[in-house]
């Protein structure tokens, strides 16, 4: 049987005393050991019932963490679903300018509008970016934490290590060495536990130790924790930001074109009142002229009747026409279809003046497009109107009409074109109180609303 060996109280530079006592039970010895010795390796974290103010401060760290990450998280989901919302009413805005707009007042609402949310996104767009800063400075203040508490921890496990030295036998080998050098550990453990003995200071900072090494391991989650916020909202700051560097061009670019189709809109207005002042002021030449429209519109009528008749025979239009008919330009829609105010428009029904088109203005010059496939049957002046014109027959019972372009055609007489050609260039000629272009539907010999058949 090996014998315990006994040794006067050791006093080291400390004034720590180690006074013989008696002898730690084998398993306890193998299990404190394992813990002190090993750096905690076995130590699972959470430890059950560990009362550590240090311990208690780390977790209560990092609930508060995780209370902030949530937060964070949920703020940046409903800041992505607004920055969505507000794209795609800018997306629809800028496709409404650059096709066809009935009412500016309501895209000038909607603009209105967007410009408050983008002045929110911006607001929002700079809270991300304070809030990265704010989550580097307490990764920075993390991270020191860290760092001091592993310090403190391999000072301890250092000083521990010492003592365990000194508190053996000088004329034996050392417990370090014969741990290191042992090819069966369980043994060597077994045999420290008959030969020696540790002082209540000893298990004291061993207990600390332990310990230490839970602490650390939580604020090692709670610097990770920080870490990995601070990258996405970094990266979820840059996505806003760039996001919103797309809304500010939309919105400049749908500001623009608004301010572009006001100021045709305003001018065609004006030009049309004062023409309307000047006709209003002699009603009796007036009247004359409406029923000489009206009856050169009846002529016009007969014409392309015969016309259509004419291409049916000869071939290149349908009886009936399959499919549905497309805006011929975009713009402003400065006169719509059916009862208006303007003077210049002849009586229809119960309407003393009616238009039988759409008016939509927009810069001179622009491109007129066939609104849908069919056969050029005329090209020129109106026979009651000095505007040029040009007529195509998409059927036997369906034409449509484009009024006010300017002399140099594109196409003639007999031509077939395919929806989507340019057939003519916004102009101003005939009856015209500014640039636009009339655009007309006619269905079985009566003009109908465009609208229906887009």
């Amino acid at each position: 049987m090996k014998t315990l060996l006994h040794r006067r109280p050791a006093i080291d530079a400390r004034g720590w005393t180690a006074p013989p006592r008696p002898r730690i039970g084998h398993r306890g010895i193998v299990a404190f050991l394992v813990l002190a010795l090993a750096g905690g390796l076995f130590v699972s974290v959470p430890p059950p019932n560990v009362s550590a103010d240090a311990l208690s401060d780390a977790y209560a760290q990092q609930k508060q963490l995780e209370k902030q990450i949530a937060a964070q998280k949920a703020r940046i989901a409903a800041l992505n679903a607004s920055q969505a919302s507000l794209s795609r009413k800018l997306s629809t805005t800028k496709a409404t300018l650059g096709s066809v707009v009935e009412d500016l007042t309501s895209v000038r609402t909607d603009i209105v509008s967007m410009t408050v949310e983008v002045a929110s996104a911006q607001g929002a767009v700079d809270e991300l970016v304070a809030t990265v800063a704010q989550l580097d400075d307490q990764l920075a203040q993390l991270e020191a934490q860290e760092q001091a508490k592993a310090a403190e921890l391999t000072a301890r496990k250092a000083m521990l290590a010492e003592r365990i030295r000194t508190a053996y036998d000088t004329d034996r080998t050392s417990l370090l060495e014969t741990l290191l050098s042992s090819s069966d550990f369980t043994d060597v453990l077994s045999d420290v536990g008959y030969h020696l003995d540790f002082a209540d200071q000893d298990k004291a900072l061993a207990d600390q130790i332990v310990r230490d090494q839970q602490v650390l391991a939580v604020l090692h989650g709670n610097t990770e924790l920080t870490r990995t916020q601070a990258d996405l909202m970094r990266q979820a700051a840059d996505e806003q930001a760039a996001a919103l560097a797309r809304q500010l061009t939309d919105l400049k670019d749908a500001k623009a074109e608004l301010a572009k189709l006001q100021k045709q809109y305003q001018a065609l207005l004006a030009a049309q009142q004062a023409q309307y002042e000047q006709l209003a002021a002699n009603k009796t030449k007036l009247q004359s002229q409406l029923s000489a429209m009206l009856k050169a519109e009846k002529k016009l009528q007969a014409i392309i009747d015969k016309l259509v008749l004419q291409a049916l025979q000869s071939g290149g239009i349908p009886s009936q026409y399959s499919g549905s008919l497309h805006w011929p330009m975009s713009g402003v829609i400065t006169q719509p279809f059916g009862c208006t105010g303007f003077y210049l428009e002849p009586p229809l029904g119960s309407c003393a003046h009616f238009h039988r088109g759409i008016d939509i203005a927009t810069d001179f010059g622009t491109p007129i497009h066939a609104a849908g496939a069919g056969k050029v049957i005329y090209v020129g002046k109106a026979p009651y109107d000095p505007a040029y014109i040009v007529i195509i027959a998409h059927s036997k019972a369906l034409w449509t009409g484009y009024w006010h372009v300017r002399p140099n055609i594109p196409v003639h007489v007999g031509q077939f074109v395919n929806t989507g050609a340019v057939i003519a260039y916004e102009g101003c000629t005939g009856w015209c109180t500014g640039p636009h272009l009339h655009w007309a539907v006619n269905l079985n010999g009566t003009y109908v609303n465009p609208r229906l058949f887009l």
